[in-house]
C-alpha cells in the first residue's frame, strides 16, 4: 500500500464518488445555492427580516397615537357623566350644536382656508 490510499480512509470513497458524478456535484451546488437565495431573499431571509423589523417599527408609532386618542375620547367620556356633568364641556357642546350662546358673547366669523 502506498500513501495515497491511507489518506483517504472511508470519507475518501465518498469524495471520489462525488468528484466521479458530475450530475451529483451540480446538483448539491444547485441545492446549496437555492438554499443561499432562501436564507438572503425568502420569506424568513435577511431582507423579510428587515422589512418586518420597518413595520413592526411602523406599527408601534401607530399604537402610540392611537393609545392617545383612546385617552382624550375616555377623558371626554368621563366628563360627560349624567352624575356630575362638565359645565365648560356642557357650554362648548350647547354652543356648538345648538347654537346656544350668552347674551354678552360675541362671535366672530373666520373665513374657511
Amino acid at each position: 500500500m502506498d500513501g495515497r490510499d491511507l489518506s483517504y480512509g472511508q470519507g475518501g470513497a465518498q469524495q471520489l464518488a462525488l468528484r466521479s458524478n458530475p450530475v451529483r456535484l451540480w446538483g448539491a451546488l444547485l441545492v446549496l445555492l437555492v438554499l443561499t437565495g432562501l436564507a438572503i431573499a425568502g420569506p424568513w431571509g435577511v431582507l423579510a427580516w428587515y422589512e418586518n423589523s420597518a413595520a413592526l417599527d411602523n406599527r408601534a408609532e401607530q399604537i402610540a397615537l392611537l393609545e392617545e386618542e383612546i385617552a382624550a375620547l375616555e377623558n371626554r367620556v368621563g366628563l360627560l357623566n349624567p352624575d356630575e356633568v362638565d359645565a365648560d364641556l356642557a357650554g362648548e357642546l350647547a354652543r356648538r350644536n345648538l347654537g346656544v350662546m350668552h347674551a354678552d358673547e360675541v362671535v366672530i366669523t373666520l373665513p374657511d382656508e
